[in-house]
């Protein structure tokens, strides 16, 4: 690697890292006898994947260069720092280069909009199509797509890449148009119906003749940028919703705003990114992909941000006491799911395993519910501990928000003998 590459490397590597929309790939792509490379696991970018293994991809830009001037962006147009652009065949050589070496096992790769985004986007479908075809590149391969981009060029960029992403970035269209007057909801939210059309029509066309190329496969995901501005979770969280019943849609990404602009008055005076909102968002966004939450039983009119101090699935439950407690033995699993300290796995278990007996507090524990919590909302066999009836809501929460953790917890029943002092 020269000189030149190893500098341009540096700097556009450094201008991708905010970008957090591609920690998963979920898509099956086996290699060939001619090719190279293979994309069968399910985490990506620096993570686990499901058999234990550490992924990782190359995440880099096209070109930090960019004719926007977006108030949250550090590539934003009136910055001043360094700027670098790869060439395609230098970004092409340079993914092969580090695959061999076995550094990488997948490329994600954005790009500032140079020109306009027809010309941008069309760059980044030459490198997707060169690793493809001149290199039987078989690989991960997690390619932005450019608001205001063509229909055509959506449609090429699918037949290449694994997973298409179009960022959101602010999550309400009059904020996004004070912070980026050069972007809109029409922009953002067209290449999304592209990319959704695409892969919703190759499925019906791969029904007809399984030959056909698969289009991303691994469906589309999007990032929207929490703190930048004063949008509140409810907001969020009603989007995301909304962006979930589209069928093609994996995940929402949240990313907590980084003051890299401070200069900018449109901006809030954060210290630091608001990462305590970011994970109870996560968390928001877990309990409507998989446990069957509504994104207004979360977050409503009445309580229109997420409670910073507890998750919300335990703060749902603090304002339902009439809900609790359940009775583990009898209650169906959509009730079971909702008990604070009890997952999807272990209320599967649950259901299995009460076929056979009733369940007490010692199977409840082998079965890796956290009891801490849990067993102020449930009733069982035997659970020798008074339920959210008994104590008032206000109390679980101090309770279970006490700041003495470390300590050792005194048992009630435990018999304690006084002694004076001499």
């Amino acid at each position: 690697m020269n000189e030149a590459v190893l500098e341009k490397l540096k700097i556009l590597a450094e201008s991708a890292k905010y970008d957090v929309s591609c920690a998963s790939s979920g898509t099956s792509r086996r290699n060939t006898s001619s090719g190279i490379g293979s994309a069968t696991g399910w985490g990506i970018c620096h993570s686990f994947a499901e058999d234990g293994r550490c992924i990782s991809l190359l995440k880099i830009m096209l070109t930090n260069h960019c004719i926007y001037d977006c108030a949250y962006c550090i590539n934003r147009r009136s910055n001043d720092l360094k700027r670098a652009t790869f060439s395609v065949t230098e970004l092409v050589n340079l993914t092969i280069e580090f695959y061999r070496r076995n550094y990488i096992e997948g490329l994600f790769l954005s790009s500032g909009v140079v020109r306009n985004p027809d010309y941008t986007m069309e760059r980044l479908v030459r490198v997707a199509k060169e690793l493809r075809l001149n290199h039987r590149y078989n690989g991960y391969i997690h390619l932005k797509s450019i608001p205001g981009a063509s229909r055509e060029l959506i449609n090429e960029a699918g037949l290449y890449a694994d997973r298409l992403s179009v960022n959101i970035e602010i999550p309400n269209e009059q904020s996004l148009q004070l912070l980026a007057p050069d972007k809109n909801f029409q922009s953002v939210f067209t290449p999304m119906r592209y990319i959704r059309q695409g892969i919703l029509e190759n499925l019906e066309d791969r029904k007809k003749l399984r030959k056909v190329p698969r289009f991303a496969p691994a469906g589309q995901s999007t990032q929207m940028i929490i703190g930048a501005s004063p949008d509140q979770d409810k907001d969020i969280l009603h989007l995301s919703s909304a962006l979930y019943q589209r069928p093609t849609l994996k995940r929402v990404y949240y990313s907590g705003f980084v003051p890299v602009n401070e200069y900018d008055p449109r901006l809030p005076a954060l210290k630091q990114p608001p990462l305590v909102r970011e994970n109870r968002l996560y968390q928001a966004d877990w309990l409507m992909r998989f446990y069957h939450f509504k994104a207004e039983e979360i977050a409503n009119e009445a309580y229109p941000d997420l409670d910073l101090e507890i998750d919300p699935k335990l703060a749902w439950a603090l304002r339902h006491p009439e809900k609790f407690p359940v009775d583990i033995n009898k209650a169906d699993y959509e009730m079971i799911l909702r008990v604070p300290g009890i997952g999807v796995k272990s209320a599967k278990l649950i259901l299995v395993s009460r076929r056979y007996g009733k369940l007490g507090s010692q199977q409840l524990q082998k079965m890796g519910i956290v009891l801490k919590k849990a067993r102020y909302f449930i009733t069982c066999q035997e659970l020798p501990y008074q339920t959210i009836q008994e104590i008032h809501p206000d109390q679980v929460r101090k309770i279970l928000t006490n700041k003495n953790t470390g300590r050792k917890r005194e048992d009630p029943r435990q018999l304690k003998l006084q002694f004076e002092d001499d």
